[in-house]
């Protein structure tokens, strides 16, 4: 894809200075992507993730619907503050290896990581790349965005689990024994990945460019790693295929609206802010990005947006409707490489069954919030 890019810009489709406007507002964005990806990565390296999960699995008394309870807080909190990707490829496996190991069915923990990692996204700008790209547009500061979507976020969060209890709940229920604990192998990296989590978290939301903060703690615990770790250090932690992936999304989405995709996708989107017009504009998402993927789908229909209310209802659209089709959201895709590796086979046509359930029923209920809690126009 990068390099359909570079063709695009190489053969002149792509004008430059469409090219320096695009670069200008998506380096930070892919800055920042590159650095949490770095802090991630070494914090479940430190073995932060599997104490927060022994912890659960200590605080769950024995009772398995409020294990699960646990793992649902924990999905939306890792999704909202530190990506949807972070909770399909760090959360998940620790995760299904609690339920293997506290000899419960694993697939509904699986769902819920991935169900959440979607639809738990719509909570802040980090929480989800196309949520940075549409904030810039937004013009509000972090604390705006969340006051702006934390309802139809809510929506996001409750009608999914809900749907998961009424499917699972023979296997939600019961009680599980005592559970193994994970010691940590060096507590200076456990400390100072916990430590540098509780400084980032409230800095990512403080209303400075979340590159700054992103950037200085991924310098900090690389530091940290090169001290008591360095064997952890490698290049392969960085993400590279996505980086190119998105990068050529970029330039070739932007290629298509220099080319008229705005004017030939406005009759589709709709203009206005009533109930209809939003739910319009965000179904147009979700069908967009389950037939390709949600990031393209976001930078096609960004322009015909227009305004942070029809913004929010296309947020709403590719951010909670990707459960359908696995190739919808990338987090489905690396979501999936991980139960592989636990030997957790998931059945496509029942994920689509399932998702396509909770994206009718969820989506235009996400909509009303957003409606509602922002003046209904």
């Amino acid at each position: 894809m990068l390099l359909a890019g570079a063709a695009c810009l190489g053969g002149g489709l792509l004008p430059w200075p469409a090219f320096g406007e695009l670069a200008g507002r998506t380096v930070p964005v892919l800055a920042f992507v590159v650095a949490m990806t770095v802090v991630t990565e070494l914090v479940d390296d430190a073995g932060l993730f599997r104490v927060v999960t022994d912890r659960i699995s200590a605080l769950g008394r024995g009772r398995v619907f409020l294990l699960w309870l646990f793992v649902l807080a924990l999905s939306s909190v890792a999704t909202a503050f530190l990506s949807l990707d972070t909770t399909a490829v760090l959360v998940t496996p620790v995760v299904v290896l609690l339920a293997v190991n506290a000899r419960i069915p694993p697939l509904p923990f699986a769902l819920s990581t991935v169900w959440l990692a979607n639809t738990a996204s719509l909570f802040l700008p980090v929480s989800n790349l196309t949520n940075l790209l549409a904030q810039s547009n937004m013009a509000l500061s972090p604390l705006g965005f969340a006051r702006l979507m934390w309802a139809p976020a809510a929506v996001g969060v409750l009608v999914p689990a809900l749907l998961l209890w009424l499917a699972f709940h023979r296997d939600l229920t019961g009680r599980y024994g005592p559970q193994p604990v994970h010691p940590a192998g060096d507590r200076t990296l456990l400390r100072a990945s916990a430590g540098t989590l509780l400084v980032l978290l409230p800095a990512l939301v403080s209303g400075i460019a979340v590159a700054v903060p992103a950037t200085a703690a991924a310098g900090f615990l690389v530091a940290m790693f090169l001290w008591r770790r360095p064997s952890a250090l490698h290049w392969s932690m960085l993400p590279w295929r996505p980086l190119m992936l998105t990068a050529g999304l970029f330039m070739v989405v932007e290629t298509l609206h220099s080319h008229g995709l705005t004017e030939a996708l406005a009759p589709a989107a709709g203009t206005g802010e009533t109930f209809p017009d939003l739910l319009r504009l965000a179904a147009l998402g979700a069908g967009s990005a389950n037939v390709a993927n949600n990031l393209p789908a976001y930078l096609a229909l960004e322009p015909v947006a227009g305004s942070p209310l029809r913004l929010g209802a296309l947020l709403i659209g590719v951010n909670l409707g990707p459960l359908i089709s696995p190739w919808a959201s990338l987090a489905t895709l690396l979501w999936h490489e991980r139960l592989q590796s636990l030997n957790l086979r998931v059945r496509w046509g029942g994920f689509a069954v399932a998702g396509l359930v909770a994206v009718v029923l969820a989506l235009p209920l996400a909509v009303l919030a957003l409606w509602l809690g922002n003046g209904m126009p």
